[in-house]
């Protein structure tokens, strides 16, 4: 620079000084635009640099062979590497041990196809150098540079994404306090099962359970124990299954279980011996919240494809037989078969016509004698509860008891018997039934109602009855149940006055234990043994027994099913306390029972006669 500022202060120049000078100010600028050039070159690299490093998401660009041409410090960092200039110059293989030439050339073709949608989707869970997996989208993109073909990658890496998807497919699928599968992931896997079964030749087992005192764990305890006894359930119910078996939460305290995969012929073999194992692991109970809790199980089976050959059919019909089953009682099974189907059906139709049936006035009570055996003299009656529907005309108590407990209708219609009862005791009051029993039959439902004992006391006095005059009736199922919940609810009974009777007494397994256990008042003798006793000396002993045991407890007898005066004066011998049954009278109004008393009232001792009405 200093020779130019020497070669300025000269005074002339002479031809070939004047040729340097030319070509050393060509060089100069030449020199100058290169550095411009260069400098401009380096600050759009940093800058492309910076761009592509700012990113959230990795990057690269690829070459044909596979070779690694750029990448951001994202896409080293995402796959395990200290710095983006780690991976320049590295075959894509290199950065994923799992990954071939012949993958990563597959890969590239795509780029070289005509009529493809870019960027080209794809998600992966890619295996690190390090060992651990790492899921990711890939979206590649073509990139042309001096007429050749690269490709231009992002790795998105997808770990919360996927996290919530396996959120929403559990929320979808599982159930969320017992953990196993809930009723949509279920039907799927039925359907495939299905189709697999009917590929092969195979046949498929489906239980459908239910959990007894379910709701009254919830409103004794509160839903954390119900919660709790579900769980606890289940993974009970699922230690007795196979690897291939599914079980599922289906619906309350309600569990689906799938055996899928059994030979011809040994469906409903399989299923059976799987409900007795449910059956018993169940009884065996469970300890809530520091008290144990005893449950029971009521199993229906549907059996592919004797019972169903999809899985709406099987489900349905599985359904059916476990409401035959529970019907049974607690701790039943029961296999599905076509005259089920048409028991369904017809309470379908009841149980739609129960509804608004009580508004409707459609219900009215009869009213049965229960007279003394000794004397004749009419002292109890039994209120029964018939009904004619408008729709159905009348119906059976036999057909719609079952279904309005089934609905829990039978709370209303139980409270409606006891205030109408108690309203017609209060209208004898004047009369020769001025101080009858009337005795109502009460259901499991009732007795587990809080507000159930505040009834029958507010019954009484709005009635002005004394509670002598009422007896409630209790089956040996009532008594199952919930034996504690029942014993708490008899002793507020029991503390009011009111009678408790055991109905149906000897048809049970237990019925010995109860007696001792609730402090009845009275024992029902079945119609079942009453009915033989004149020709059947088995039945004769087995009823002068009971009425021997009920003497030495302190309990009153009533004989059921009474019909001929030679099995009245047989129970009158053996020392039976009351007679009930159509040889006394048949249900009847409460009008026509008031005529029976004034025909009855104080009559002596005399032999029977058939006083039927």
């Amino acid at each position: 620079m200093r020779g130019c500022l020497d070669l300025l202060s000269a005074a002339s120049f002479g031809p070939e000084m004047y040729e340097q000078w030319f070509v050393f100010t060509s060089v100069f600028k030449v020199l100058s635009m290169l550095g411009l050039t260069y400098a401009v070159q380096d600050e759009i690299q940093q800058r492309y640099a910076r761009t592509i490093d700012s990113l959230s998401h990795g990057f690269l660009i690829r070459d044909r062979r596979g070779y690694i041409h750029v990448a951001n410090e994202r896409c080293a960092k995402l796959l395990g590497f200290n710095s983006a200039e780690e991976l320049i110059g590295l075959h894509v293989c290199d950065l994923l041990p799992n990954l071939t030439r012949d993958m990563a050339d597959a890969y590239f073709r795509y780029f070289e196809t005509e009529g493809v949608q870019y960027p080209i989707s794809n998600t992966a869970t890619v295996t690190l150098r390090n060992g651990s997996r790492l899921p990711v989208e890939l979206l590649g993109s073509p990139y042309i540079e001096r007429g050749r073909l690269f490709c231009l990658v992002q790795l998105l890496d997808i770990s919360e994404r996927q996290k919530k998807d396996d959120q929403l497919y559990q929320a979808a699928r599982i159930d969320p306090i017992t953990g196993f599968f809930n009723r949509h992931a279920l039907s799927l896997r039925l359907t495939e099962e299905v189709e697999k079964a009917a590929a092969a030749g195979q046949e498929c087992a489906v239980l459908c359970v239910d959990l007894g005192k379910f709701k009254r764990v919830n409103e004794s305890f509160g839903h954390a124990a119900g919660d709790e006894l579900l769980r606890s359930a289940a993974r009970r119910l699922h230690r007795l299954l196979r690897p291939a078996d599914v079980l599922a939460r289906f619906d309350g305290d309600e569990f689906i279980v799938l055996i899928p995969g059994l030979a011809p012929g040994s469906a409903e073999t399989v299923g059976a011996d799987c409900a007795s194992a449910m059956i018993a692991a169940m009884g065996k109970g469970f300890e809530l919240s520091y008290h144990a809790i005893s449950v029971t199980a009521s199993i229906g089976i549907a059996c592919y494809p004797q019972h169903g050959t999809d899985s709406g059919a099987l489900l349905h019909n599985a359904d059916i037989a476990m409401y035959e089953a529970r019907k049974a009682g607690r701790g039943e099974q029961r296999l599905f078969d076509d005259d089920m189907n048409a028991a369904a059906k017809d309470a379908l139709m009841i149980d739609g016509a129960l509804r608004g049936a009580l508004a409707a006035g459609e219900f009215y009570l009869v009213y049965q004698a229960i007279t003394n055996a000794h004397t004749g003299k009419l002292t109890k009656v039994e209120a029964l509860l018939r009904w004619n529907s408008s729709l159905l005309g009348p119906v059976t108590p036999d057909r719609f008891i079952p279904v309005a407990e089934d609905s829990g209708m039978i709370v209303e219609l139980g409270t409606w018997v006891l205030e109408q009862a108690c309203r017609q005791a209060g209208r004898w009051k004047q009369s020769v039934l001025d101080d009858v029993t009337i005795s109502i039959n009460v259901s499991a439902w009732q007795l587990a109602d809080p507000a159930f004992v505040t009834l029958v006391s507010q019954a009484l006095i709005s009635n002005g009855l004394s509670p002598h005059q009422l007896e409630l009736e209790l089956t040996e199922r009532v008594l199952i149940d919930d034996a504690i919940h029942v014993q708490t609810v008899l002793a507020q009974l029991r503390a009011l006055g009111v009678g408790i009777s055991l109905d149906d007494f000897g048809t049970g397994y237990s019925s010995l234990s109860y007696l001792t256990q609730f402090h009845l008042n009275t024992l029902k003798i079945d119609r079942a043994f009453v009915m033989d006793i004149e020709h059947s000396e088995r039945s004769n002993s087995l009823v002068h027994a009971i009425i021997a045991m009920g003497h030495s407890l302190g309990l009153q007898l009533v004989a059921e099913g009474v019909e001929t005066a030679g099995q009245a004066s047989i129970l009158e011998k053996m020392g039976c306390h009351y007679l009930q049954g159509y040889h006394i009278s048949r249900p009847i109004s409460p009008e026509l029972l008031l005529q029976f008393a004034d025909g009855r009232a104080g009559a002596a001792p005399q032999p029977y006669t058939d006083y039927a009405i």
